[in-house]
This record gives C-alpha cells, structure tokens and sequence, in this order.
C-alpha cells in the first residue's frame, strides 16, 4: 500500500495551536467520512514554523487535495 502525506503548513507565534486545531477537525473528517488507514496529526518544523498532516492511502489523493486544499503532499513511509 502506498500513502502519502498532505500537508498544511503554519508558521507564526501561534502556529503550534493552530496546526493542533487543524489536525483536530483532520481526525474528524477522517472519522465522518469513514477513510480507512488514514490518520491526521502535528509535527514542528521550527518554534515558528508547525505542519498538520493527514497520512492516507495514494488513490485517494487527488479527491483529498481538491476537498482539502493542502499546501504540499510527499509519499509517506514509516
């Protein structure tokens, strides 16, 4: 299974809260639209620079990204 990784970028003073807020209503749209294998979640780039993430299988990428409007994806592998 391939997945990817889309990926929303905030940068600032409260970038932290904010990417924590955005990967809290990725996990519930993960969970209303019922998309398998999937997960969302936060990682810091820099004190002023945080990404919220959404990890999902390939094939469902392009109906993500026009769904979702993320700033970037790049395979995914854990």
């Amino acid at each position: 299974m391939v997945l990817i990784k889309l990926i929303w970028d905030f940068k600032g003073p409260d970038a932290a809260a904010i990417a924590k807020h955005h990967a809290k209503h990725l996990a519930e749209f993960i969970k209303m639209e019922q998309i398998p294998n999937s997960k969302s979640g936060t990682e810091s780039i820099s004190e002023m620079h945080q990404i919220a993430f959404m990890i999902t299988e390939k094939h469902r990428m392009q109906d993500l990204r026009e769904r979702l409007k993320p700033q970037r994806g790049q395979l995914y592998s854990n």
